[in-house]
Protein backbone atom coordinates (compact mmCIF):
# COMPACT_ATOMS: atom_id res chain seq x y z
CA UNK A 1 0.00 0.00 0.00
CA UNK A 2 1.40 3.33 -0.97
CA UNK A 3 2.39 5.61 2.04
CA UNK A 4 1.35 9.48 2.25
CA UNK A 5 -1.05 11.57 3.61
CA UNK A 6 -3.10 14.76 2.35
CA UNK A 7 -4.91 16.81 4.38
CA UNK A 8 -6.40 20.60 4.00
CA UNK A 9 -4.59 22.83 6.08
CA UNK A 10 -7.99 24.98 7.47
CA UNK A 11 -9.33 21.25 8.53
CA UNK A 12 -6.60 20.44 10.67
CA UNK A 13 -6.04 20.90 14.77
CA UNK A 14 -4.65 23.80 15.87
CA UNK A 15 -2.73 25.40 18.97
CA UNK A 16 -1.34 28.83 20.31
CA UNK A 17 -4.89 30.17 20.12
CA UNK A 18 -5.47 28.37 16.78
CA UNK A 19 -2.55 30.45 15.00
CA UNK A 20 -0.67 26.96 14.43
CA UNK A 21 -1.41 24.40 12.32
CA UNK A 22 -0.13 20.87 13.76
CA UNK A 23 0.90 19.62 10.02
CA UNK A 24 3.34 17.59 11.09
CA UNK A 25 1.14 15.11 13.61
CA UNK A 26 -1.67 15.74 10.73
CA UNK A 27 0.70 14.31 7.88
CA UNK A 28 2.01 12.29 10.30
CA UNK A 29 5.44 13.62 9.15
CA UNK A 30 8.35 12.74 11.76
CA UNK A 31 11.46 13.53 10.29
CA UNK A 32 10.98 17.11 10.59
CA UNK A 33 8.81 19.54 12.58
CA UNK A 34 6.44 21.54 10.44
CA UNK A 35 3.45 24.15 11.59
CA UNK A 36 1.62 26.34 9.63
CA UNK A 37 1.43 30.05 11.27
CA UNK A 38 -1.48 31.97 10.42
CA UNK A 39 -1.96 35.82 11.23
CA UNK A 40 -4.32 38.21 10.30
CA UNK A 41 -3.84 41.69 9.27
CA UNK A 42 -1.58 43.49 10.92
CA UNK A 43 -0.99 41.15 13.64
CA UNK A 44 2.11 41.68 15.77
CA UNK A 45 1.82 39.76 18.87
CA UNK A 46 4.03 36.71 17.50
CA UNK A 47 6.64 36.56 19.95
CA UNK A 48 10.46 38.04 19.60
CA UNK A 49 11.89 34.63 20.16
CA UNK A 50 15.19 32.34 19.69
CA UNK A 51 15.41 28.12 20.10
CA UNK A 52 18.62 28.58 22.69
CA UNK A 53 16.17 26.33 24.95
CA UNK A 54 15.92 23.50 22.33
CA UNK A 55 18.58 24.48 19.48
CA UNK A 56 16.08 24.23 16.92
CA UNK A 57 16.44 26.26 13.81
CA UNK A 58 13.85 26.94 11.57
CA UNK A 59 12.84 27.99 7.60
CA UNK A 60 10.01 30.31 7.10
CA UNK A 61 8.01 29.48 3.69
CA UNK A 62 5.22 32.40 2.80
CA UNK A 63 1.97 30.35 0.86
CA UNK A 64 0.00 33.24 1.46
CA UNK A 65 -0.20 36.90 1.95
CA UNK A 66 2.60 38.72 3.46
CA UNK A 67 4.47 40.45 6.34
CA UNK A 68 8.11 41.32 7.70
CA UNK A 69 10.31 38.78 9.54
CA UNK A 70 12.60 40.86 11.94
CA UNK A 71 15.89 38.86 12.58
CA UNK A 72 17.92 40.46 15.23
CA UNK A 73 17.20 43.78 14.55
CA UNK A 74 17.27 43.68 10.90
CA UNK A 75 13.82 43.75 8.69
CA UNK A 76 13.46 41.66 5.87
CA UNK A 77 10.16 41.44 3.72
CA UNK A 78 8.50 37.86 3.52
CA UNK A 79 6.34 37.03 0.32
CA UNK A 80 5.68 33.81 -1.68
CA UNK A 81 9.06 34.66 -3.06
CA UNK A 82 10.88 34.70 0.09
CA UNK A 83 12.29 32.30 2.46
CA UNK A 84 14.43 32.64 5.35
CA UNK A 85 16.22 30.05 7.78
CA UNK A 86 17.28 31.34 11.45
CA UNK A 87 19.21 29.28 13.88
CA UNK A 88 19.06 28.65 17.19
CA UNK A 89 20.43 31.16 19.38
CA UNK A 90 19.11 34.75 16.61
CA UNK A 91 16.21 35.93 17.74
CA UNK A 92 13.28 36.38 15.85
CA UNK A 93 9.43 37.85 15.00
CA UNK A 94 7.05 37.24 12.22
CA UNK A 95 4.87 40.29 11.85
CA UNK A 96 1.85 39.94 9.35
CA UNK A 97 1.32 42.37 6.25
CA UNK A 98 -1.63 44.57 5.38
CA UNK A 99 -3.45 41.03 3.73
CA UNK A 100 -2.09 38.48 6.79
CA UNK A 101 0.61 35.82 6.60
CA UNK A 102 0.24 31.83 6.02
CA UNK A 103 3.72 30.33 7.09
CA UNK A 104 5.15 27.12 6.64
CA UNK A 105 7.51 26.79 9.11
CA UNK A 106 10.13 24.06 9.33
CA UNK A 107 12.02 23.15 12.15
CA UNK A 108 14.59 20.78 14.05
CA UNK A 109 17.70 20.72 15.75
CA UNK A 110 21.13 20.35 13.20
CA UNK A 111 22.30 16.70 13.20
CA UNK A 112 19.52 15.15 15.44
CA UNK A 113 16.61 13.00 14.69
CA UNK A 114 13.34 15.43 15.23
CA UNK A 115 12.05 15.28 18.74
CA UNK A 116 8.21 16.44 18.41
CA UNK A 117 7.22 18.97 21.39
CA UNK A 118 4.24 17.75 23.53
CA UNK A 119 2.31 20.70 22.22
CA UNK A 120 2.78 19.49 18.80
CA UNK A 121 0.73 15.92 19.04
CA UNK A 122 -2.79 15.73 17.86
CA UNK A 123 -5.36 16.09 21.04
CA UNK A 124 -2.58 17.51 23.24
CA UNK A 125 -3.60 20.81 25.30
CA UNK A 126 -3.33 24.88 23.94
CA UNK A 127 -0.41 25.89 25.75
CA UNK A 128 -2.28 29.59 25.52
CA UNK A 129 -5.81 27.80 27.26
CA UNK A 130 -6.78 29.18 30.03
Amino acid sequence: MADFSVKKIDQMETTFGGGLSKARAELGVTSVGMSILTMPAGYDRYPDHDHTHDEQEEVYIVLAGSGVLTIEGEEFALDGETMARVGPSTKRKVVAGPDGIRLLVLGGVPGEAYQPPEWGELGSADPMAG
